[in-house]
Parts: C-alpha cells; sequence; structure tokens
C-alpha cells in the first residue's frame, strides 16, 4: 500500500512541476504520502499513517472504470485528476496507469496503479490489467490535457481496435467458417436476474 501510493505520489510531483509551468492551469491534485510505522508492543505490529482529510471525500476515478461520475467529469479537480492518469500512461508509453484516484479537494489518497502484465520498469501495480484497457477506451480529453500537449488516446485506440481487425480479415489460409444456429434457438429467452 505504501509503494503503491508513495510510487504514484513521485508521478504526481514530475506532473505538478509541468502543469504548473503552463499559465492557467491553477492547482495540481497532490497525493499526500504514506508512512509504514512499526509498533512490535502491539498486536498488530505494523500500521499505515497519513494526513488526515476533513471536507467532502470524492472518487474522482474508479477501479474498473465502468461507474459514472459527474464530479469527475464536471469539477476542476476531476478533469486535473483524468489528465493525470493521461499524462501518465502517455510517460509511461502505457505500461502505468495510476487509478482509483480520490479525497478531498486536490489531495489525493488510497490510490491504485494497473500496469501490463510484465510490470514497468520492476514495479509491478496492484490493479488489472483491464483497467488500461478500459482507460484508452473511455478516456475524453479536456482542456487540461490539451494545455499539456497529450496526445487523443480515441484515435490510437481505434487505429489499434481497426489494425486487430484487418489482421483478423487478411490472415492467410483462414477458412471462413458461418456458424449457423436453429431458428428455435434464436428466439427471445427469459432473463433471468443474477445476484452478482
Amino acid at each position: 500500500e505504501c509503494y503503491v501510493q508513495n510510487t504514484a505520489r513521485e508521478y504526481a510531483k514530475i506532473y505538478a512541476a509541468e502543469a504548473e509551468l503552463l499559465e492557467g492551469f491553477g492547482e495540481v491534485p497532490e497525493i499526500i504520502p504514506i508512512f509504514l510505522v512499526h509498533r512490535p508492543a502491539n498486536n498488530i505490529p505494523y500500521a499505515t499513517v497519513e494526513e488526515e482529510l476533513v471536507g467532502e471525500f470524492v472518487k474522482y476515478s474508479v477501479r474498473d472504470g465502468k461507474e459514472v461520475n459527474f464530479l469527475r467529469r464536471d469539477s476542476e479537480a476531476g478533469q486535473k485528476c483524468c489528465t493525470f492518469q493521461h499524462w501518465v500512461y502517455e510517460k509511461t508509453s502505457g505500461n502505468l496507469l495510476v487509478t482509483d484516484l480520490q479525497g478531498v479537494g486536490m489531495k489525493l489518497t488510497d490510490v491504485g496503479i494497473a500496469t501490463l502484465a510484465k510490470g514497468y520498469k520492476g514495479f509491478k501495480g496492484n490493479c488489472s490489467i483491464s483497467f488500461i484497457e478500459q482507460f484508452r477506451a473511455l478516456h475524453q480529453c479536456n482542456q487540461y490535457c490539451e494545455m499539456l500537449g497529450l496526445k487523443s488516446l480515441r484515435s490510437t485506440h481505434q487505429k489499434q481496435r481497426k489494425a486487430a481487425s484487418m489482421k483478423s480479415k487478411n490472415l492467410p489460409n483462414s477458412p471462413t467458417v458461418k456458424k449457423t444456429v436453429p431458428k428455435k434457438a434464436r428466439e427471445p429467452r427469459d432473463f433471468i436476474p443474477s445476484e452478482h
């Protein structure tokens, strides 16, 4: 937990240094430090300690990218958090993504990091690689992405999907198999809700 958050914090410091040079960018999100404390006389000998954040706690990004969050899209802090994610993604050539950004105002805590399966520079995150795929597919650039000169992920994601589609169509000696489904099987079925 400490390693992940403090690694994300180092990226946030570099992001802040770049963003603060831009006229009109304004305040930059900060990931607060977290410390590991050893308490040998206690039943639980290790604990983490961090600054207490007072105020409305908001999730600006979520781990799986599926949850709709208007504060992420509409608030300045939310937009700057999304830009930070985009910036990290671009700086690491798509190998790493800081996710689960949450906190009070511009002070963030309890973040996650997703890496590709091989990791990134010896670091493996604590989130699934699928978060990177979802971010690439769902991220919408905002004015702060533009101010930092970040490349749109829409065009690269669409190009990658199109290239993958073309590869599957152009495979040599690949027979085209058409599945036939009996007419009875195509009729609508009753929907049974699941607890999942």
